[in-house]
């Protein structure tokens, strides 16, 4: 179910990207969207989100990601890939958040000075929900 378009604003208004299906390294540009800029690049190895040119989202291994909304309480979006991803999000810096994987919570972790909050998901073809609250 990955995302052939590599990214596309929904009816919700949230954001889908990346393609963990694709052999071959492809990347999309200066796609417009909620008055940003968004790029990303997507293969099977690695997926990588940048809004305005700065660090949003990347998974090791590649992942396709629905339904990614941004709020000022926190981030949330549903994951899938073949196998389990570390992921890296951009957030805001020195904060607590609450991270929910598969509906169940992980524990709290606190970003750094680059505001990157990094964990594990446990991926086998089917999308997982990841919730990041501001705490």
């Amino acid at each position: 179910m990955a995302v052939s378009e590599l990214i596309r604003s929904e009816q919700d208004g949230s954001l889908s990207f990346g393609n963990h299906e694709l052999d071959e390294k492809a990347k999309l540009e200066d796609y417009k969207y909620g008055g940003n800029l968004m790029k990303v690049k997507t293969y099977k190895p690695m997926t990588k989100l940048e809004k305005n040119g700065m660090f949003l989202y990347e998974s090791v291994p590649g992942t396709s990601v629905y339904h990614f909304n941004e709020t000022d309480k926190g981030v949330s979006f549903e994951v899938e890939g073949n196998e389990d991803a570390q992921i890296t999000v951009g957030l805001q810096e020195e904060v607590d958040y609450e991270v929910i994987v598969g509906g169940v919570s992980a524990g709290k972790m606190k970003t750094g000075m680059g505001g990157k909050l990094s964990f594990n998901v446990e991926l086998s073809g089917e999308p997982v929900s990841v919730e990041l609250k501001c705490k």
